[in-house]
């Protein structure tokens, strides 16, 4: 069966999470990266817009690209970062899961392969296996510097596309400039299709975020975004795929891809036009939250490498940590490390090696989300686990 090969650890966990709720104990929720969850507001101003839409009668399907205002703002958004695109090479789709999932449907055939760093975010691998392909892993130095010569190692005749975020997902590194300008010059030379997900590209720390199209030039760069994480629209699902204008390598794709949006007859309008009045609107909470983030970030890494057996980095984006763990002789694997320390305490992350086996192994994440006291109970209640370990 086709769907085997899916996995999504993020969301498998609750299965395990749900056998513990039924014993009537409190669950921590450190898994899903789901700001609205843990407090962070959706602006009002966004929340007007969609309801003034809905009372407006602007209910009916919309056009099944995206209506054109909101194409227009995507435009505007993505060019004041360097990305070249037009509102005919923009489609706006339900979450940027629904945009990823177009994108290979359109471009993976059987054993194609798709490289990606490792760790990834789960829905690359799950989405190429669907279609037949093969997700490849390369390595990242722990400076988060692509390495270069493991990524050409593993290029193939099958190889198709390189597919990153930034910043990552699990890790929370970004890529700068020059490691973008060197996996942009590996995709030209190879031919490859380049992928690219800046849906996080406002939650950033200690330096500016530099998007693909600072180096894209006339390289096929696919780049997905989306309203989930800086606008805080998670439960609206509203992504958009934006395809470079300057290369004439995309036309294929540009003719067909549109034909999957017309197949789904279109994404919601109401929360389009809202989207609208996101990226038009008021930006003053993105600034707010980001250092509330920051200060979430510091302590959540303080306690983490206090712990001993755990070594954390410093995250430079997103909202998640990637923590090492030290499982000799406790635990078989990450995946058995999580599911004890859910199973004594109550608190919920994910198995790193539900994000590559390659480079997840060994690590969990965790997403620091949630209120101080709540990431220092979830700490505290991390720490007695592992001294119990011992």
């Amino acid at each position: 069966m086709r769907t085997s090969g899916v996995e999504y650890a993020i969301r498998d966990i609750m299965l395990r999470a749900k056998e513990y709720e039924k014993q009537g104990k409190e669950l921590i929720y450190l898994n899903i990266g789901d700001p609205v969850k843990f407090g962070f507001r959706t602006p009002d101003h966004i929340k007007s817009a969609l309801i003034e839409a809905v009372k407006n009668d602007n209910n009916y399907y919309a056009e099944s690209e995206g209506i054109l205002e909101l194409r227009q703002a995507i435009v505007e958004r993505e060019r004041s970062k360097g990305f070249f695109t037009t509102e005919e090479d923009v489609l706006v789709t339900n979450g940027v899961s629904e945009g990823l999932d177009m994108v290979l449907a359109s471009i993976v055939d059987s054993n194609s392969e798709v490289l990606m760093p490792g760790p990834y975010y789960p829905p690359y691998s799950s989405y190429t296996r669907f279609y037949g392909g093969n997700p490849v892993e390369f390595r990242i130095f722990p400076d988060g510097t692509p390495d270069i010569e493991d990524l050409i190692s593993k290029i193939t005749p099958r190889s198709i596309a390189i597919c990153i975020i930034s910043p990552n997902n699990p890790t929370g590194e970004v890529f700068d400039a020059k490691s973008l300008k060197k996996l942009i010059d590996v995709a030209a030379e190879h031919d490859l299709y380049f992928i690219c997900d800046e849906i996080y590209d406002k939650i950033v720390f200690e330096e500016s975020f530099t998007g693909i199209g600072k180096v894209a030039s006339d390289v096929p760069v696919v780049l997905l975004n989306g309203f989930s994480k800086a606008y805080l629209m998670t439960g609206w699902r509203c992504g958009y795929i934006c395809m470079n204008s300057s290369t004439e390598k995309l036309n294929e794709l540009r003719e067909n891809l549109p034909k999957l949006a017309r197949v789904r007859i279109s994404s919601n309008l109401p929360v389009q036009m809202a989207a609208v009045e996101a990226l038009r609107g008021p930006q003053d909470h993105i600034r707010i939250m980001v250092e509330q983030l920051r200060r979430r970030r510091d302590f959540i890494v303080k306690r983490l490498n206090a712990i001993k057996g755990i070594s954390c980095s410093v995250p430079r984006g997103a909202f998640y940590v990637f923590p090492k763990l030290d499982l000799a002789p406790r635990w078989n694997d990450d995946k058995s490390f999580v599911l004890d320390f859910l199973s004594k305490t109550g608190v919920i992350s994910v198995y790193g090696s539900g994000f590559g086996k390659a480079y997840g192994s060994n690590h969990f994440r965790l997403v620091y989300l949630p209120a101080e006291e709540v990431l220092d109970k979830a700490m505290d209640r991390l720490e007695g686990f592992i001294a119990s370990s011992l």
